[in-house]
């Protein structure tokens, strides 16, 4: 039995740390020799001794030879050029390196990754891209043409090199596998600029030349593949940690649900990496060389497929070798594109019969297997092979613990033809040091650990193994390299899973909403139950107590339309509220991914990456619902609204209405501002617009920000048609309410806004930028600049229950704060008399009125001033006929009738940014430790 202790080598991918001093591949190597070092990667991983061992840590098992250099090229330990015409290349992942070098080489090799990681957990894959230097981190190449990346964490890789990705994305929840307390550093590698400094050493770490140095996904710490073996392993979130969301303060228990619907992210439709799109005849790659295009005179070009399921998706990889290769050397070239680190003698190629010759027996015969004595060549071979284990009387295979708090990562075994399941557990338990439990308890569970989803089979009792892993690798010997056997306790566990459901009718009972349902999806009584019910959203959250019934009700309510609404399913995670620290203050972070140029879709994958993506969500899926929902149990929390003033208008509302449900019932605002005027952000100091700034210090910033109060106005819609309304350009509308805290217009202004969102809404893709949409609005006015309207006899204005006479004006504008119209001062600073000096938290609005759009481009020129009006608390607008009308950005025409204009009782809090720079504490371009000690000599 070999035993791996937990915290050493094999937990480097999956968030655990190199164990200081542990044992590394050290060749002697001659020109064009290899060596390989470190156990295989499999289940069964060759000819260990059965029985007990200290624990050790693994070796990179890295392919190594000494190539001779025909281009510059770099280390991908130190990230230093390669001097001279020699160096040291790893056949299977391009792992390059110094001879002097090698000793310290810690990076495990991609054919032994899958074995190293600590919690297989799959990566959430968006639609491809361009990326510029990024390194693919199964190949280790650059990504020149369009690649894949992980939503959630940093990984980067060509589309044919996803099926090879091992599963070691972030963990960001527990799921109810191998749920643990402390939380380990998540190390990648390959994505430090170029001017990054380790940690520990503090010289450059970083390269824009090769995937140099490692970096923590969470804390953002920075270090030499070497250094970060003495870096202490537990992770503390670094500068941000107040505002993450820790991963063991969040549950979600997603069995039947993918990465993508766990984080609320929209499936792509292009089709699946690796599915055959990157060729016509459904190859996949060239292998772990890339080689492509005709082949070298003397050399020729060979389909291995790597088992029935290949076959039958006719997806295969190419290798290219010499005619006269013997087959020894073909068969450790196909076990290298397909990141197998096993010993070749267990392996063969079998001929594949080509389609012109479905009869050719002699061809589909022909096998080639290792052996010293063996001389012949592939002169004459076939074009496809399929690669085959041979077969096999015994296995050591290695089986994990499903409980993480244990001194050993793995044991090992040997299987026997005789071997089941239950005999498997019943020899295991008591080398886990569970003597005196009983075989009833655990059960044997296989586990897939592919790159966009971690399949879990429970095999039964009476299973033969050995059958298993012959099934397995009949199948798909890469399958086999990324399969996992856990003995987990057989306890039943309760499922509980949360499923927002929104598009409902507003205002109907928790009975109506659940014969709604039934009558809709057929939802089961037993096993639904409504826990919360938001009747003026027209939403509910279902409690499942079923994973298969959860799947079905999710996929269902998808597809499903009530009353002509289409309904949105979102699955939602419970925060452990009881288990957040006393200092940390969570970000709900909520992004219109429509505002800003579509700025938003970027800044939903970065605050992925930056905070725990379960407290990042897109407006667009459920509105803000979902997160306050979520976040109702927290019960301290900041929230960040990325989007214009109609999406914070969106987002205060909704705070609004569902505030008496929170435990902090007071959070506060803070706005990232994608829109075209940004009034509010400007005034709150957050800027005129997102222009590409580090995301990492905004969230700085808005951990430092000084919290304000901001007035909140409701305004009443009261429509009716007074006599003579066969000229009403709207019909009558039901009365309803709208919250205001910016400024509301009438008039002009708002006729402007109006023509600016029709032109948007025909014609999304041409608003891109915020240059752009201001010329629109240009173009919109000048066409209006000859437009008389007569504002003020179309209208009638009471202010605290007294008429105010109006002057002859075109718009009408009740402002809240000191910037309109993308950041002008319609009140003007000089001072009066008659009114008070205008803030944006006393209680008061004042009213200003423009003359037209000449008017408003003198105003917004800083040339002129708006002529003031009134000032108060209370107001009523008659409007004789239909105008437009609108409220923070957002424009209607609004039918004849009353506008009440009224404070809407509590303030809202905002976050107001300081007016000092945000003191540098390791932002993730130079990350460093939290409160460690700079050394002497430390650049600044």
């Amino acid at each position: 039995m070999a035993a791996a202790a937990e915290s050493g080598a094999r937990g480097w991918l999956g968030g655990g740390s190199p164990r200081p001093g542990s044992p590394t591949s050290s060749p002697e190597l001659g020109a064009g020799s290899r060596s390989r070092s470190g156990p295989g990667s499999g289940p069964g991983s060759g000819p260990e001794r059965s029985g007990a061992r200290p624990p050790v840590p693994a070796a990179p098992s890295h392919s190594f030879r000494k190539v001779t250099l025909t281009k510059p090229t770099f280390c991908h330990l130190c990230s230093d050029f390669i001097w001279g015409l020699a160096g040291i290349l790893c056949d299977v992942c391009n792992f390059m390196s110094h001879e002097k070098c090698l000793k310290h080489v810690k990076i495990p090799c991609t054919s032994v990754a899958p074995s190293l990681v600590r919690v297989p957990v799959a990566h959430c894959f968006g639609p491809r891209g361009l990326w510029k230097r990024r390194f693919c981190s199964v190949c280790r190449k650059g990504l020149e043409a369009p690649g894949l990346r992980c939503e959630v964490c940093e990984l980067h890789v060509h589309p044919d090199c996803v099926p090879f990705a091992c599963s070691d994305c972030r963990q960001c929840h527990q799921d109810g596998h191998r749920d643990h307390d402390a939380h380990l550093h998540h190390w990648r590698e390959g994505i430090l600029p170029s001017g990054a400094r380790c940690e520990l050493c503090r010289k450059t770490c970083g390269s824009s030349d090769v995937p140099a140095g490692v970096r923590c996904e969470w804390c953002g710490v920075q270090a030499h593949s070497v250094c970060s073996a003495a870096l202490a392993p537990e992770c503390t979130f670094g500068r941000l940690r107040t505002l993450v969301l820790p991963p063991a303060c969040v549950r979600l228990l997603s069995r039947n649900f993918s990465k993508m619907h766990c984080f609320r992210i929209p499936e792509s439709a292009a089709p699946e990496p690796g599915d055959g799109e990157d060729s016509a005849d459904g190859s996949v790659s060239a292998g772990p060389g890339r080689e492509v295009g005709a082949p070298e005179s003397g050399k020729q070009t060979l389909k291995i497929f790597d088992g029935s399921d290949a076959m039958q998706r006719n997806h295969f990889r190419v290798v290219t070798v010499p005619r006269l290769a013997r087959s020894q050397e073909v068969l450790e070239a196909a076990l290298r594109a397909y990141y197998i680190p096993e010993d070749p003698q267990g392996f063969q190629l079998q001929a594949v019969p080509t389609p012109a010759q479905p009869g050719h027996t002699a061809a589909a015969g022909k096998v080639w297997s290792a052996g010293p004595s063996e001389e012949e060549g592939c002169r004459a071979a076939p074009e496809a092979w399929v690669l085959r284990a041979l077969p096999r009387t015994q296995e050591i295979l290695k089986i994990y613990p499903a409980w993480l708090k244990l001194g050993v990562a793995y044991v090992s075994i040997r299987v026997t033809p005789q071997s089941t399941a239950r005999s498997v557990v019943l020899e295991v338990l008591p080398l886990l040091g569970c003597q005196a439990e009983g075989v009833e308890g655990f059960q044997l569970v296989e586990v897939h650990m592919g790159s966009r989803q971690v399949q879990r089979t429970v095999l039964a009792d009476e299973e033969p193994v050995l059958d298993r892993l012959r099934e397995i690798r009949q199948t798909s010997l890469r399958q086999m390299s990324q399969t996992r056997f856990y003995v987990a306790e057989n306890s039943v566990l309760a499922p509980r899973i949360s499923l927002f459901v929104g598009g409902l009718p507003p205002g109907l009972s928790p009975q109506e909403y659940r014969s709604l349902l039934d009558e809709a999806v057929a939802s089961k009584a037993a096993l639904v139950t409504v826990s919360h019910v938001y009747s003026a959203q027209g939403a509910v959250v279902l409690d499942v107590a079923c994973f298969a019934e959860a799947e079905r009700l999710y996929m269902l309510v998808r597809d499903t339309a009530v009353r002509g609404r289409p309904l949105t399913a979102l699955v939602l995670p419970e925060v452990l509220h009881t288990k957040l620290a006393p200092d940390c203050r969570p970000l709900l972070v909520f992004v219109n991914p429509r505002s800003g140029g579509l700025k938003g879709r970027d800044l939903l994958c970065s605050f992925r990456k930056l905070l725990n993506p379960h407290q990042v969500f897109e407006l667009t899926s459920g509105g803000p619902l979902p997160g306050l929902h979520v976040f109702s149990q927290v019960p301290c929390f900041r929230v960040l609204v990325c989007g214009g003033d109609g999406t914070v208008g969106w987002v205060l509302a909704a705070l609004e209405d569902v505030r008496h449900r929170l435990a902090c019932p007071e959070p506060a605002v803070a706005i990232l501002p994608l829109g075209t005027g940004n009034d509010l952000g400007r005034v709150l100091r957050w800027g005129a617009g997102y222009s590409g700034e580090d995301l990492f210090s905004v969230l700085l910033s808005v951990d430092e920000a000084d919290a304000v109060l901001v007035d909140r106005w409701t305004i009443l819609l009261d429509a009716h048609e007074p006599a003579g309304g066969e000229d009403s350009e709207a019909d009558a509308e039901p009365p309803k309410i709208v919250q205001m805290s910016n400024y509301c217009g009438i008039g002009i202004d708002a006729e402007l806004s109006l023509d600016f969102h029709q032109a948007r809404e025909e014609e999304p893709g041409k608003f891109t930028s915020r240059l752009h949409n201001k010329g629109v609005y240009v173009r919109v006015g000048l066409q209006k600049i000859s437009h008389s309207r007569s504002l003020h006899r179309a209208l009638r204005l009471q202010v605290e229950q007294q008429e105010v006479e109006l002057p002859s004006i075109e718009g009408l504008i009740f402002i809240n704060i000191p910037s309109w119209g993308s950041g002008a001062d319609l009140w003007g600073s000089d001072s009066d008399s008659r009114f008070e000096k205008p803030r944006m938290d006393d209680g008061l609005l004042e009213v200003v009125g423009v003359t037209g759009v000449v008017h408003m481009g003198q105003v917004q020129s800083g040339l002129r001033s708006g002529i003031r009006i009134a000032q108060g608390s209370y107001f009523r607008v008659t409007l004789l006929k239909a105008t437009p009308v609108q409220v923070d950005g957002e424009p209607w025409v609004q039918a004849p009738g009353h506008l009440i204009i009224s404070a809407a009782g509590p303030k809202v809090h905002m976050l107001r940014k300081a007016k000092q720079k945000p003191r540098k504490a390791g932002p993730p371009k130079d990350a460093r430790a939290d409160g460690a000690p700079a050394p002497e000599g430390d650049p600044k």
